[in-house]
């Protein structure tokens, strides 16, 4: 099961606000350690992202077992806040075209994506 940990903006972050050096090392700690249980496997979007309300600062993409140990990990992130201050850090199922089956509309889906990477 995939999961997207999502890492919600701050008045600092919105401001510019840079993390500290060593919030950068546990941040870099915690991805070292993700990197060890995913085997090196790693995703990539290009930007931008789309408008939102709330806005995000940055996310994780995790492949876990289960929602119990998605959390387990999302309570170990380091807090992001530049500030050591409150920070929100929210978990949710993230999916892909395979957890949806075969179908017809399912492969159109896949053919779009094929056609996209050339």
């Amino acid at each position: 099961m995939r999961f997207i940990i999502l890492v919600k903006a701050t008045k600092d972050s919105e401001k510019g606000v840079m993390p500290s050096e060593k919030l950068l090392a546990e941040m870099g700690g915690y991805h070292e350690e993700l990197a060890k249980y995913s085997k090196g496997q790693r995703s990539f979007v290009d930007g931008p992202f789309a408008e939102t309300k709330e806005l995000v600062a940055g996310y994780t993409i995790i492949n876990v077992k289960s929602r119990d140990e998605a959390i387990q990990w999302t309570r170990r992130f380091p807090n992001p806040a530049v500030d050591g201050g409150e920070a929100e850090i929210e978990v949710r199922p993230y999916y892909e075209l395979d957890d949806f089956g075969d179908s017809p509309e399912i492969e159109r889906f896949r053919k779009l994506e094929a056609e996209r990477k050339k």
